[in-house]
């Protein structure tokens, strides 16, 4: 099961590419850009989880809504 990539930081609505570095992301997939995650300790503020940074995808997978083989 793929990630859902979500596209746009839960707090402050920052956009997050598939490709980006700076998502962080909790076990529910509770997405955060750095900012946030940072000002937030790496602690989700939904679950309690911790945030860990999200893996990128491919950027010319993700435009075409592949989902990348493991």
């Amino acid at each position: 099961m793929a990630l859902e990539m979500r596209p746009r930081c839960e707090r402050c609505a920052w956009p997050l590419a598939p490709d980006e570095d700076g998502a962080f992301i909790c076990s529910y997939e509770c997405t955060f850009c750095v900012t946030c995650a940072n000002a937030l300790n790496g602690i989700c503020p939904n679950c309690h989880g911790d945030l860990v940074r999200r893996p990128r995808r491919n950027r010319s997978k993700a435009a075409a809504g592949i989902a990348a083989e493991g």
